[in-house]
């Protein structure tokens, strides 16, 4: 019987409450060697980072989902792998778990949570639940953009779920015991007497406390994932389980991206392999990079301890191989393997396509409705290395609703400059009509904005900052703009362009010094003169590690995601026109040589 909120509530979280569920005979196949020696096998199938996808389908753009490398997206194409699996290796010598990240990311979720939201009375099922109840999952962690709705929505979404929502680390704020189940437990029959005992542990990110403050502070808090898997496997050693599996919404990299803001690590993952020992294996979530096996040796016992990470959205589906030897009365892991299945390789399941075909058409057509016109084409492909018309859009409507919501209070005489980044190489208004997807495309995440005081010296350290983002070209070498951006990893969504300075960066001088003729109303900026930055709530929080913003006065916030503020602001004008926002502000240079 799953264990669900109800019922893991009513247990002490002491005793080690915890999830049961009975396979029934193992197939003949898991069975090996002869004599005496009895050995058994069974495969944990992993997903993470599903961001909403269910169908091969990109909704921003209306077609079906595709990239450089032809992967392919979605629950309905996983299904396909998880049914191929189940017939190789025997339904019950398998479990599938999932590493968070799974009810935002496309229109499809988001119309669920807000459009149609699942919490509404006599509401609908989540699309994510209904797939993933569908296919069959036996767990799944949770991850932090699981909060970017608010914890009614989640609880309802968690509510709807046939498996249990892990997170040992997710804790109540005031009594600091789990809100979440911690962990589950799985027995799986094999054909010597003896069970297998699998538990599988549900760790998430500590960055939800920042990323997700206004969600979560009062209610909620996350310590570091391998404080509470020391907590927590031992006990769970101690109750039976003769594997052990983590799934943890956290990285590998030991790296972080909100700075000295919390004492824990973000990509925690290979940390907790090798500082908590009795853990067999580790499903990485959050990073969304491709890591198809990697071990790490626990310091404690040496033992190697198997983490692999598929990749985002669906496009691929680890496999964990088990073998097991009963030696000296009980279960004893004697080799895990993993590696990842694409899945390009499959067609979509039919049984899960039908179940939401409904859902899909709803979003489609949602999606589609036309909002307004714009005089002019604008594109994201340039707009890495170019201050672009379409990042200006973003950067004007953000400005302009902050300058009204200040209006006639304490604040409304000072300037206001505006963040932004390119989310997407791909987004694009279309010059003529103008669709709720053309807009909503310039901002697929759910951030909200804020608005910051902020000195011209800490606005000088913040682009200095972004500006890490280019790769040092000196000047006179040819300029490749596949290889000019994302140094050291950078992603496009933490480098920043403010709109309301004028600023060049010079990418032939090492970070830290690229910030040049930085001005504002044609003066060379004021180190003392205060402005209020227009900031999604990621940055405002501490997302990207910018420096100043997270610990600036807060003079106002706004709960509506910015995309749904672009698309008011569409409607509200009708017309979109380039003319009247559009301005170099920024540029690319080398000894004061403009690079483009």
């Amino acid at each position: 019987m799953p264990l669900n909120r109800r019922t893991f509530l009513g247990r002490s979280a002491a005793a080690g409450a915890g999830v049961a569920v009975a396979g029934g005979a193992a197939a003949p196949a898991a069975a090996q060697g002869g004599g005496r020696e009895k050995r058994y096998s069974f495969t944990v199938m992993g997903t993470t980072d599903l961001h909403g996808n269910v169908f091969n389908w990109d909704y921003f753009t209306d077609r079906e989902f595709d990239d450089k490398a032809r992967n392919d997206v979605g629950l309905a194409k996983i299904s396909t792998l998880v049914e191929q699996v189940r017939k190789e290796k025997g339904r019950r010598n398998t479990l599938l778990i999932d590493a968070g990240d799974t009810i935002q990311g496309t229109q499809l979720s988001y119309y669920y949570a807000k459009v149609d939201p699942i919490t509404a009375r006599r509401g609908p099922v989540h699309p994510m639940a209904q797939a993933m109840n569908a296919i069959g999952y036996d767990a799944a962690a949770l991850g932090n953009h699981e909060f970017n709705y608010g914890i009614p929505v989640l609880r309802k979404f968690q509510e709807q779920c046939d498996f249990p929502l892990l997170g040992a680390n997710a804790l109540d704020a005031k009594t600091l015991r789990p809100a979440f189940p911690p962990y589950s437990m799985h027995r799986l029959c094999t054909p010597h007497g003896r069970d297998v005992r699998v538990a599988v542990l549900g760790l998430t990110n500590p960055g939800i406390a920042i990323w997700d403050k206004a969600n979560v502070s009062g209610r909620m808090v996350f310590p570091g994932l391998e404080e509470q898997a020391a907590k927590w496997v031992p006990r769970l050693r101690s109750m039976g389980a003769d594997v052990v599996i983590v799934s943890a919404h956290s990285g590998s990299s030991g790296t972080s991206s909100y700075g000295d803001q919390l004492p824990y690590v973000e990509n925690a993952a290979a940390l907790v392999a090798e500082q908590v020992p009795g853990i067999d294996a580790i499903l990485v979530g959050h990073a969304h990079t491709e890591i198809a096996e990697y071990t790490v040796a626990n310091e404690e016992t040496g033992r190697p301890v198997v983490l692999s990470e598929p990749l985002k959205w669906g496009q691929r589906l680890t496999l964990f191989d088990f073998d097991l030897v009963w030696e000296r009365g009980r279960w004893s892991v004697a080799k895990v393997g993993a590696k990842v299945l694409n899945s390009n390789t499959v067609a979509e399941d039919p049984r899960i396509t039908r179940l939401l075909g409904d859902e899909h058409e709803k979003v489609v057509a949602y999606v589609n409705q036309v909002i307004g016109t714009s005089t002019a084409a604008m594109a994201t492909a340039d707009a890495p290395w170019k201050d672009e018309p379409i990042i200006d859009l973003i950067n004007h409507v953000q400005a302009e609703t902050v300058k009204a919501a200040l209006a006639g209070g304490q604040w409304a005489a000072l300037p206001v400059l505006s963040q932004a980044s390119c989310f997407s190489r791909t987004a694009a208004i279309p010059a003529g009509q103008v669709t709720i997807r053309d807009a909503a495309g310039l901002y697929p995440f759910e951030n909200t904005l804020e608005a910051r005081l902020m000195t011209g010296a800490q606005l000088k350290d913040y682009l200095e900052y972004s500006a890490r983002y280019y790769v040092q070209t000196p000047a006179g070498a040819p300029v490749d703009t596949a290889k000019l951006t994302n140094a050291d990893g950078i992603p496009d969504y933490n480098y920043d362009a403010v709109a309301g300075l004028t600023y060049e960066i010079d990418i032939s001088k090492p970070a830290g010094s690229r910030i040049v003729n930085l001005a504002f109303g044609g003066e060379a900026l004021d180190p003392a003169a205060e402005f209020v930055l227009a900031v999604n709530n990621y940055r405002a929080s501490g997302g990207g590690a910018f420096p100043h913003v997270a610990g600036a006065r807060q003079l106002w916030s706004n709960s509506d995601e910015i995309r749904n503020t672009i698309i008011q602001w569409v409607q509200a004008k009708g017309t979109v026109d380039p003319a009247a926002f559009a301005s170099v502000g920024w540029k690319l240079t080398r000894d004061g040589v403009a690079v483009f």
